[in-house]
């Protein structure tokens, strides 16, 4: 089993890649279906919840109120 290993993740792969342009029928649909999900679960992995710590213009913002102020 070991020794096919790497056979079947090659086959995986290009089956994942390539299938729907190159399987007929259903084949190439199920290659585009496993595509999709695959793409959509590595998206929902890092999803839109991520925002960053620091806000990059704030300081820079707050300077242009001081000065607008001081005016």
């Amino acid at each position: 089993m070991k020794r096919y290993m790497p056979w079947i993740l090659i086959g995986f792969l290009l089956f994942v890649a390539a299938g729907d342009q190159v399987l007929p029928g259903a084949l190439g649909k199920a290659s585009t279906q496993t595509r999709t999900a695959m793409n959509n679960f590595v998206i929902n992995l890092f999803g839109s919840s991520w925002r960053p710590k620091t806000k990059p213009y704030e300081r820079t913002e707050k300077e242009l109120r001081k000065i607008e102020e001081g005016k």
